[in-house]
């Protein structure tokens, strides 16, 4: 493969290498290549996953992620050494954060039919090859780090019931080792080893087995949940909260503790990656999301209450903090029943966490961008054994070397990432041309010269924005004429004297190519400046004085200016008319906000945690490098193209095809933009038709992956 590159690089101009190494990298995958049944090169052959859940089955899975490890382990360590009583106001701004991303999360579950792979697959369609192996792959530190800490918390939660005797023990006859995090001694975890192999057993037994054993833990722990509030009524002292102390460690703490508790929502991601198993998705996912939601923010701050009115906040058990607080006050009884609550609570939470990881696993597996080998279903048990086993063993691993602090300090930052992603392709699709609504536009609208798109093109012509809706959605081509907005309730006939002031388009107006190209130039300046934005507030206005404090907040406010000023240019764009079962409101608002709201918590994580989360993108990137880049289903299907196209040369070797476009065609293209291609496409980079002569070596992001440019024949030649 290394010998075959170099002979490709060397055959091209610069330019031409230059194109196709980044039409590599930014090539987006086909919805309807992810339809149910479709087959790719290179996959590798077995049963597909059993489509078995339930809504029901859907929360379930998605509070147990949560009502876990964050309801008996976060909120006791974040009110403890970060942010005090005021924790209850971290897992609220986590909760908003959650929310505009969850929305997102949700049309994304509607508007991709096949969504195993959750962020990693949205960003496959959108955003490109590159971008979406990155999010996958930090999915998946994610939850093997999910998967360790609770674990690790059921381990602790065990050595605190026996009078932390199983510790003793271990340090006793085991030693001590130098831990992966801040470098605190620590003592290898054989019980955390135990709990995660049996809990990758259960998974790799069956969705229908695991679901059902998740659904009966977590009524149990909401059951437990329920008594800890009622029976804390009663030791309950607002002196704890007196005197300056509900914020002990100011609004930085409370901002710091939110970006820790972000990792307590992570539920409806959970919901999304187990789509393709869902009964009915379309209606199912966005039900979830919400009633996941809902119940986490009511469990976390419920308990956040209790747990710093019961124990001063420096007092409050980082190991077992629910439990603890009962026995504070002699309440044994009390005790123990939390302790039935949070074997079941961190028992479901470490399901919720390994359930998914495996098929992140599989989806990329069977894109080619990781090892094939991980995507195999077994038949017998309908699941991704192979990549069960393998997830399951490293997260192990992880249980037994890493101590549970440092587990929890890298929980956030590989979500939060993939959230941000997952706000921007929404921002994206909303604003690209779709072929089929402006086919809809022009038979109906009656305008003179309209004409009906070919329906017999061929799949290469798509648009890499392209998307197919799921199965069961009717027909997409309709448009959003739905009951008027909120804004338009509330503004009257203002509502239309404001659009025209604004720019704002009709609302018969339809996204076009260079509209299109438009709002994907200032996402991506939108992105990039919220990054500076944030980076300037922390690190220059709240860490300076003096002068150069001053000069931070002038720079962040120009700031702010640009950002005010690419959501205006977006606003300007015109809308894709395209109807989905569910949509994110208030775009583009919402998911901008989403966006400010993730980087601004990523930023607000250690140096320690970016440390481990560059040193886990490295390795990633090696792998993607060296291996997923050649063996990927889109460069496997290119290849095939461009072997049958050197055939096709071959034997019409007494054809003129050069590059054939007619000075007519030539002022025709001009004149009617071809459909959007992304920021991958050649006119982005000014990618002249001279240029593309000779490129049929190179590779173009369009919806059938790869096309050649080098064999069309003009119809005066045919």
């Amino acid at each position: 493969m290394a010998a075959g590159m170099a002979a490709w690089l060397r055959q091209l101009s610069p330019a031409d290498a230059w194109y196709g190494v980044c039409s590599r990298l930014l090539r987006t995958k086909p919805v309807g290549a992810m339809a149910h049944g479709a087959e790719h090169l290179g996959q590798v052959e077995g049963t597909g996953l059993a489509r078995v859940l339930t809504t029901a089955d859907l929360v379930s899975l998605g509070v147990g992620s949560c009502v876990g490890t964050g309801m008996y382990v976060v909120a006791g360590l974040v009110a403890k050494a970060v942010a005090g009583p005021a924790v209850i106001l971290s897992f609220a701004i986590a909760a908003a954060a959650s929310v505009l991303s969850g929305v997102c999360y949700a049309e994304f579950g509607v508007r991709v039919p096949k969504t195993t792979g959750s962020a990693y697959t949205y960003s496959y369609v959108t955003v490109g090859e590159l971008v979406a192996f990155f999010i996958g792959w930090n999915l998946i530190l994610e939850y093997l780090i999910g998967t360790a800490a609770g674990a690790s918390a059921l381990s602790s939660m065990f050595d605190s019931l026996a009078n932390h005797s199983i510790s003793s023990y271990m340090i006793t006859h085991l030693g001590t080792l130098r831990g992966l995090g801040k470098g605190e001694d620590t003592y290898p975890d054989l019980l955390a080893l135990f709990i995660a192999l049996v809990v990758t057993l259960i998974i790799a037994l069956g969705v229908r087995n695991s679901v059902g054993f998740n659904n009966v833990l977590n009524v149990v722990n909401l059951l437990v949940w329920v008594f800890m509030v009622i029976a804390g009524l009663f030791f309950l002292s607002a002196s704890n909260w007196e005197d300056g102390r509900f914020l002990p460690y100011g609004w930085s703490g409370v901002m710091q503790g939110a970006a820790t508790c972000f990792y307590a929502f992570i539920g409806f991601d959970i919901i999304a990656t187990t789509g393709e198993e869902a009964r009915n998705p379309n209606t199912s996912i966005p039900y979830a999301i919400t009633a996941s939601l809902v119940t986490c923010l009511t469990a976390y701050i419920s308990v956040s209450v209790i747990l710093t009115l019961m124990v001063p906040y420096e007092l409050i058990d980082g190991s077992a903090p629910l439990m603890e607080m009962f026995a504070v006050h002699g309440f044994q009884w009390g005790k123990y029943t939390v302790a039935v609550g949070s074997i079941a609570g961190l028992t479901v939470s470490l399901l919720g966490s390994l359930f998914p990881m495996p098929r992140v696993i599989y989806a990329m597996a069977q894109d080619g961008l990781l090892f094939r080998f991980l995507s195999r279903v077994s038949d017998v048990t309908h699941t991704p054994a192979v990549a069960c086993v393998v997830s399951g063993g490293v997260a192990s691993l992880l249980a037994l070397l890493v101590s549970l602090r440092d587990l929890i300090e890298m929980m956030s930052i590989g979500t939060l990432l993939a959230y941000t992603l997952v706000s921007v392709c929404v921002l994206l699709l909303r604003y690209q041309p779709d072929e089929q609504a402006d086919t809809h536009l022009g038979r109906d609208s009656g305008e003179e010269g309209a004409e009906p798109q070919d329906d017999t093109a061929p799949d290469g012509a798509g648009s890499s924005y392209h998307l197919g809706g799921a199965e069961g959605d009717g027909d997409l081509s309709d448009f959003c004429t739905g009951r008027p907005s909120l804004l338009q309730r509330l503004l009257g006939s203002h509502y239309y004297t404001l659009r025209a002031r604004l720019g704002l388009p009709d609302a018969s107006a339809r996204p076009t190519p260079t509209t299109g190209r438009t709002v994907t130039r200032c996402t991506l300046l939108f992105f990039c400046t919220s990054f500076l934005l944030w980076a300037t507030v922390i690190f220059g206005v709240e860490q300076r004085t003096g002068a150069a404090a001053v000069a931070s907040g002038l720079a962040a406010a120009l700031m702010v200016a640009a950002l005010f000023g690419f959501l205006l240019v977006i606003l300007q764009q015109p809308q894709s008319g395209r109807s989905l079962a569910y949509m994110a409101p208030g775009v583009p608002f919402v998911p901008a906000a989403a966006v400010l709201a993730n980087s601004y918590l990523m930023l607000k994580l250690s140096p320690l945690t970016w440390a481990r989360f560059t040193a886990w993108c490295l390795i990633g990137l090696l792998i993607y490098g060296c291996y997923g880049v050649w063996h990927s289903t889109l460069e496997l299907e290119a290849l095939q193209q461009q072997a049958q196209a050197s055939s096709y040369q071959r034997f019409d070797e007494q054809l003129d095809d050069t590059f054939l476009y007619t000075e007519e065609e030539e002022q025709q293209q001009g004149q009617e933009e071809g459909p959007y291609q992304g920021w991958s496409a050649p006119e982005e980079r000014g990618y002249s038709h001279q240029q593309r002569e000779g490129a049929h070596h190179g590779y173009q992001s369009s919806s059938g992956g790869m096309t050649n440019h080098g064999f069309r024949v003009s119809d005066e030649e045919g």
